[in-house]
């Protein structure tokens, strides 16, 4: 089973993350955000990943502890759900077009974090979630997932699209990279015999 349950508790947030590599994009997701639920639902299911999510932050301060640490449980529950790689398709991509936007988002699970984001927002907020953490979201995934992830806006002017055509881009991406494939017979999708490091 390609399952993990992540629990992490710091002086500012609390948060417990079950993931189900092998699911059917099942959902239970509260952080206190709702546009970011509303995100994080869109990735489990584009995705078919299952997420439940469950975060206490200290929002009365601002969003950005919130942010980040459900990111970096959700990539924990992600590279620990994933054990060695091995059978696995490692790469990843997709175009994701919502009415005017097309966003691009491509990935390899490499052991090696490394985000490149080209992508923006014209205005501060959506919903209450402030957009200026959304790059730092991904930021945080692709830390603890061990991703090397670029995103890229191609084109777009409907904020609320921008940011759900990113999220699905990503979510289409990471099915292709998580799902096992039969032909590689669980070999680790790398000459070195392992990915990382």
């Amino acid at each position: 089973m390609r399952t993990a349950r992540i629990e992490r508790k710091t002086a500012e947030t609390a948060i417990t993350v079950e993931i189900d590599l092998d699911g059917t994009g099942a959902y239970d997701v509260a952080t206190g955000i709702g546009f970011l639920d509303h995100m994080v639902e869109q990735f489990s299911r584009h995705s078919l990943i299952d997420v439940s999510m469950k975060v206490a932050g200290d929002l009365h301060v601002d969003q950005h502890h919130t942010t980040e640490d459900s990111a970096l449980a959700l990539g924990q529950a992600i590279s620990q759900a994933l054990g060695d790689k091995a059978g696995i398709g490692r790469y990843g991509s997709a175009y994701s077009p919502m009415d005017e936007t097309l966003s691009r988002v491509a990935l390899d699970i490499s052991g090696r974090p490394y985000l490149v984001w080209r992508a923006g927002f014209t205005q501060e907020r959506l919903g209450e979630w402030d957009t200026e953490l959304i790059e730092h979201w991904f930021h945080s995934v692709a830390q603890t997932a061990g991703l090397t992830l670029h995103v890229e806006l191609l084109y777009g002017s409907n904020n609320h699209h921008i940011c759900e055509s990113v999220f699905k881009g990503f979510a289409r991406a990471m099915r292709q990279a998580v799902e096992l494939d039969p032909r590689k017979r669980g070999a680790i999708p790398s000459t070195k015999g392992q990915l990382g490091g």
